[in-house]
């Protein structure tokens, strides 16, 4: 009777410190988490809206910037296209004396596989820009004076313009040259140039 007895205590001794260390553990579990290997990769739905919400403020912030640096880039390329008209009227008047100035940019153009450069395609210009289109801006000459000699009309002035293509998204202002090299410009984006640059 004792042996028994005996075994059955010593049985519910060993259940009663099973049971405890069980015990034990979810306490040590609870008030020492489990280390990062063990837990669950990723993110929390907290975490990315905040990521998201930081991302939304800096594209707010840089969308404009890069809009205004997008439109003070093609005003200056706009400026430099100009003297470039200027330069190659320069060119065109020293070969074609007799035609004076160009009062067309496809005049300035044209393309060195078509032939032999000529007073209707002297090949001064680059293509796009004799194509009247570039970085947001058209360009034309404009207000050509000209004189008659011997039965030839020599083109002796023109105004040159660069406007935005659509004003105050590709550009501010519109700008203008003459065959006097002075570059102009017109803050309302028009072709009323009547501002110097500095």
């Amino acid at each position: 009777m004792m042996p028994s007895m005996l075994r059955t205590l010593v049985c519910n001794q060993d259940f009663c410190n099973q049971d405890f260390s069980n015990q034990d553990r979810s306490r040590q579990n609870a008030f020492h988490p489990q280390p990062e290997s063990m837990r669950e990769s990723g993110f929390t739905l907290m975490e990315l809206l905040i990521v998201i919400s930081i991302m939304l403020i800096l594209m707010l912030i840089a969308i404009p910037n890069f809009a205004g640096m997008k439109m003070q880039a093609n005003e200056t390329s706009a400026i430099q296209s100009l003297r470039a008209i200027y330069e190659a009227q320069i060119q065109f008047q020293t070969t074609y004396p007799a035609n004076g100035f160009a009062c067309a940019l496809s005049a300035l153009g044209g393309d060195p596989k078509s032939g032999a450069p000529s007073p209707q395609q002297a090949q001064v210009l680059q293509g796009d820009l004799a194509g009247g289109q570039k970085s947001g801006y058209t360009f034309n000459i404009v207000n050509c004076t000209k004189v008659t000699v011997n039965n030839q009309d020599m083109y002796t002035g023109y105004e040159a313009t660069a406007v935005p293509q659509a004003v105050g998204k590709t550009g501010h202002s519109g700008f203008c040259i003459d065959q006097q090299g002075e570059v102009r410009k017109d803050p309302t984006g028009g072709t009323n140039c009547t501002v110097a640059l500095q």
